[in-house]
């Protein structure tokens, strides 16, 4: 009851600070027929994983991961996307310095992806601004030690959930100081912003970094809402936005709303931004969901589902729109649960099919051992394995329009265009010989299990495979 009584509470405070929740049937856009694309401009079916929550408490701040467990992702899901978690502490460890070898080791752990024909987005993480808000940095991760102030005020040691501590007065106090709503730290924001600019200049040239996550599930601390999204976080990823465009042109830049009610289907407030990049826009919209009544305990089963649903379907419009005002394709950057739970691989399956419907990429948290992840502590396949294993076009030569699935067979709807042909995975569960194409010309490689397939160069097509 406690945990349900504090998240209610933050609840409410989202919504008299954003404005309430939209309506669910006004304005809502059919759907976002905006993609990210890769070097070639093909629209992009991202599917894969965050990697890792074991970076967050890691001396190294890198994920437990070796390239054989890349090998087993890939065999068992098909996976073509991580979003990795790097962190600010690690990359700027003193003020104006770059922790060149620490992103020698993230740039190692790029190359095992890039050898995969992996997509990387670099997410600079944080939970509780960082673990300098306790003096044994029990909790929290992400800022490191020189920007963390609390002024002294209290943090308690231990609470029965997480997010309890972001009403501890010194969490609230440093992320104040950060945003600069005290007046009293203006440089905090500009150094994140250059750190930001270190980590471009690393990875500009990587041709498997994808993109740059700005920032973890931002909290305004004592400034919520309407007034965070649209004031203190747009100024952040403005400053970034130009630091970042300063050394890179060309890879994709991904802005996350207000988690506090946002993750649960309330509207968003962030505006347009401007890419000073030179050619179309490059930037993203990358939102996370947590149905709500997951986070109040319930199971994705009976009366939940269907609250579960609704709370979807609110989640579904908001960023539609939000994404319309952006003039953003939307990434969903994190969704998971645990799978021991009843009813977890319906709702997977749900999101899955959620985020196909879209036309966005997605990321499942996370890639680690436990309940929530694809293996379990004894290295055993967890239920996600089967429900998050799917044929899908990986990439797609012109403008998809719809996706469906029959009965091991999916049809793929797109305006075609000269960005180069489309490749689909396909699971051996279901294409145990491979697959073929209703149209085009049709190559198939046993070792990726991807078909490639040639199509005309222009109209609308659509294209069907079945098994071979």
């Amino acid at each position: 009851m406690k945990r349900a009584r504090l998240i209610m509470a933050i609840a409410a405070l989202a919504v008299v600070a954003g404005g309430g929740v939209a309506s669910a049937t006004r304005d809502v856009p059919d759907a976002n027929r905006r993609y990210v694309t890769d070097d070639l401009g093909r629209a992009l079916y991202l599917h894969g994983f965050n990697t890792a929550s074991s970076a967050k408490g890691a001396p190294d701040a890198l994920p437990k991961l070796t390239e054989p467990d890349i090998d087993r992702e890939y065999r068992d899901m098909g996976t073509n996307f991580v979003r990795f978690l790097i962190q600010w502490r690690a990359v700027e460890p003193s003020p104006g310095t770059y922790d060149t070898k620490y992103l020698d080791k993230v740039a190692e752990r790029v190359r095992w992806y890039a050898k995969r024909g992996y997509h990387v987005m670099l997410d600079m993480h944080q939970d509780l601004w960082g673990n300098g808000i306790t003096p044994a940095g029990v909790a929290g991760n992400g800022a490191p030690g020189w920007a963390t102030h609390t002024d002294g005020l209290p943090v308690a040691t231990e609470h029965f959930t997480w997010e309890m501590y972001y009403l501890e007065p010194g969490v609230i106090r440093a992320f104040d100081h950060f945003w600069n709503t005290t007046g009293e730290h203006p440089e905090l924001m500009d150094r994140y912003a250059k750190a930001w600019k270190a980590v471009a200049q690393r990875f500009k040239d990587d041709p498997a970094v994808l993109g740059y996550d700005l920032m973890n599930e931002p909290w305004g601390g004592s400034v919520q809402g309407a007034t965070f999204e649209t004031g203190p976080l747009a100024t952040l990823y403005r400053k970034t936005i130009a630091e970042i465009r300063s050394v890179d042109e060309d890879n994709w830049i991904f802005l996350e709303p207000q988690a506090v009610g946002v993750n649960w289907g309330l509207p968003s407030a962030l505006p347009y931004f401007d890419d000073p990049r030179g050619g179309p826009d490059k930037i993203a919209f990358a939102p996370h969901v947590y149905p709500l009544p997951l986070d109040l305990g319930d199971d994705y089963t009976d009366g939940s589902k269907e609250w579960t649903d609704r709370t979807l379907g609110w989640w579904r419009d908001n960023t539609l729109r939000t994404a319309e005002r952006m003039r953003a394709p939307i990434l969903l950057g994190e969704f998971g649960l645990d799978m021991t739970r009843p009813g977890a691989a319906d709702l997977v399956g749900k999101l899955v099919d959620l985020s196909d419907q879209l036309g966005m990429g997605r990321a499942y948290w996370s890639r680690d051992e436990g309940s929530w992840g694809p293996y379990d502590d004894k290295g055993e396949p967890t239920a996600l394995v089967p429900a998050y294993t799917r044929a899908y076009p990986r990439a797609v030569g012109g403008v998809p329009q719809a996706l469906k699935y029959g009965d091991k067979s999916l049809t793929l709807t797109f305006d075609a265009n000269e960005t180069g042909p489309t490749e689909f995975y396909l699971p051996a569960r279901d294409f145990p010989n491979g697959g073929k194409a209703s149209t085009g010309q049709a190559s198939w490689d046993p070792g990726t299990r991807v078909l490639t397939v040639k199509t005309r160069t222009y109209g609308r097509i659509d294209l069907t495979i079945t098994p071979a």
